[in-house]
């Protein structure tokens, strides 16, 4: 389905099955979208009994493109501004953010901006900052782009939105003045309780992201590092990290 935000069209999918449940909202990587995420949330719903909404941000799988490739340092900080105005307008009260990467970063900061509005925060390898790992990440994942069939692959899921999405990815990090990209100053905001879920192995990430994470909100947290894991643990192991999740929401 498509709903309006902000004069654009944003593709969702929403499952409401189950009465007086939290409602978990998935929030997808850099390259990610609805689609990506396979059955993974439907398997989050089942075991977890909870209502679940998925989205494609804008530029990504079947929402809209965007006017452009560049973006502000701050565009993370933007994306929680229409995630608000997304589960508002669909009348969703206190969600369960579940965000991967960028999406962890997004309901991080999500939770922090709205502290009244959401009832926990799920991230795994999230960004609070800017890292060489991440970089270099990054950089092979241009080199990718330029030597593999990755662009082939990612226009699957993106269409013609495929080359846009991936410059607004690749050239917003690896400019010069993101490196003062840093959302550390409003973690201490987030009130609700906190699981962050990272791979010991993350190619994009190390563990001082978590570390920092958990010092710094000041809501109940936890932490959960997967050996031999890398950067997609609900790929990778996701029944590792379900019963995470499961265990998390029990008194919700």
């Amino acid at each position: 389905m498509l709903i309006n935000i902000n004069g654009n069209n944003l593709f969702y999918e929403h499952q409401n099955d189950f009465e007086n449940r939290p409602t978990m909202v998935f929030l997808h990587d850099s390259l990610g979208c609805v689609e990506l995420w396979r059955d993974f949330p439907k398997k989050i719903a089942e075991s977890c009994q909870c209502n679940i909404l998925i989205y494609d941000r804008l530029g990504y799988g079947k929402s809209d493109a965007m006017p452009t490739y560049i973006r502000p340092i701050h565009y993370l900080e933007l994306e929680a501004v229409i995630l608000n105005d997304l589960v508002e307008k669909l009348s969703i009260e206190s969600p369960i953010l579940f965000g991967h990467s960028d999406g962890g970063s997004i309901a991080l900061i999500a939770a922090a901006k709205y502290p009244n509005k959401i009832n926990g925060v799920i991230c795994e390898a999230a960004h609070i900052f800017v890292e060489d790992i991440t970089l270099n990440g990054i950089r092979k994942a241009v080199e990718a782009y330029q030597t593999t069939n990755l662009a082939a692959k990612l226009q699957k899921y993106h269409g013609d939105k495929t080359q846009t999405i991936f410059k607004a990815w690749t050239e917003t990090w690896l400019r010069e003045d993101f490196r003062k990209w840093n959302i550390e100053s409003l973690l201490p905001q987030i009130q609700c309780p906190l699981l962050f879920i990272q791979g010991k192995n993350d190619e994009y990430g190390t563990l001082n992201q978590v570390e920092r994470t958990i010092k710094l909100v000041h809501g109940k947290s936890q932490k959960h590092i997967l050996p031999d894991i890398g950067h997609t643990p609900h790929k990778v192991a996701p029944k590792s990290v379900i019963d995470m999740v499961k265990k998390f929401t029990t008194n919700y």
